[in-house]
């Protein structure tokens, strides 16, 4: 499989660790995450928005994993924040995780189905 970023001189430049647009060519398999919710196996919820975002990211890992993937396979992530001031703290997060690689993006500042969930992440992958 192969990742051709698209980010035209046309169009505002990505900031954020993202790109305009990500070709995916040779891919012979897809994966849609669907929402992953901070929750843990228990149904624990931590209080902290950073560590809801690793958990999130943990989990989001974990199904990559199971399939056979790894967080290079994403294309594109769906962030819902349930306010803007946690915008900072995942841009850092989603960086940490995934370093260098650079899927399509969108964050929607959203109300979140559980008052407990300051956010929820979706990623499509492919391999």
């Amino acid at each position: 499989m192969e990742l051709i970023a698209h980010d035209s001189d046309s169009v505002p430049a990505p900031i954020g660790g993202y790109t305009n647009g990500l070709e995916v060519a040779d891919a012979t398999r897809l994966l849609f995450v669907s929402g992953q919710i901070p929750e843990d196996r228990t149904g624990a919820v931590p209080p902290d928005p950073a560590e809801q975002c690793r958990l999130i990211w943990a989990n989001i890992v974990a199904t990559l994993s199971q399939a056979g993937m790894a967080s290079t396979n994403i294309v594109k992530v769906t962030t819902f924040l349930s306010d803007r001031s946690l915008a900072e703290v995942n841009t850092k997060i989603r960086q940490d995780v995934l370093g260098e690689h650079q899927p399509a993006l969108t964050v929607v500042i959203a109300e979140i189905y559980d008052t407990a969930w300051l956010l929820e992440i979706e990623v499509i992958a492919a391999a």
